[in-house]
């Protein structure tokens, strides 16, 4: 499966995820640069990384989400290419528009960066395939602005579609309803908070983060 990890100013987890991408599908993934127009042909996934985006300057995601190279994405999502935020990436999903809500600053205002646990909400999307229904798995988080708000309405209606893939088990950051992950409602676009490419071998503690990223290159292939 080809990969693209979108690469912007203030990435710091870039690496992160395109190593873990390599070790799970054996192709280095393309790291694209914010600046760029166009993606490379026939991807299987995108991925949004973590980080500060360009310092997360006027509001965390909002810079990021103009770069030329996100009009590409967007219409890639729309298009059924899977996409994958992580962290400041789930940020600019919800800055582009291609998830509701917004991410605010923990309730505590505190810098979070420990291991949670997750619950998992909707196994039956392309990125839990690989989990049980309302399994508990422990994945990392490292966010200050993690904090997933959304009106009653919106939240009712995600809630309804069937659209929280995973949430917090334990209390983490005041995240309505304890939501750490978030599909659109066609399934391809997915936003989480956690880090599941910090949670890929034994070394890292465990694999609950790499069975993501299998089950997702299963449902692709």
């Amino acid at each position: 499966m080809k990969t693209a990890v979108i690469v912007f100013p203030g990435s710091n987890c870039d690496r992160d995820i395109a190593v873990a991408l390599h070790d799970v599908t054996g192709i280095k993934p393309a790291m694209v640069w914010h600046g760029e127009s166009e993606l490379p042909a026939g991807l299987g996934l995108i991925a949004l990384p973590g980080g500060f985006s360009y310092g997360d300057y006027l509001r965390c995601g909002a810079i990021a989400a103009r770069s030329p190279v996100v009009r590409a994405v967007v219409e890639a999502a729309e298009r059924g290419v899977p996409v994958l935020g992580i962290c400041n990436g789930f940020q600019v999903l919800t800055e582009t528009g291609l998830l509701p809500g917004a991410l605010m600053r923990n309730s505590g205002l505190n810098f979070v960066c420990r291991d949670v646990k997750l619950s998992i909400d909707n196994s039956q999307s392309i990125f839990t395939s690989g989990y049980g229904q309302g399994e508990e798995i422990r994945i990392p988080v490292a966010h200050h602005d993690g904090n997933y708000f959304a009106d009653a309405e919106t939240l009712d209606r995600i809630e309804g579609e069937g659209r929280v893939a995973f949430r917090y088990a334990e209390e983490v950051n005041g995240s309505a309803r304890n939501i750490a992950g978030l599909l659109n409602k066609a399934g391809n676009v997915l936003g989480m908070m956690p880090h599941p490419e910090r949670r890929i071998e034994a070394a890292h503690g465990g694999d609950d983060g790499r069975r993501m990223f299998e089950g997702l290159l299963e449902a692709v292939a």
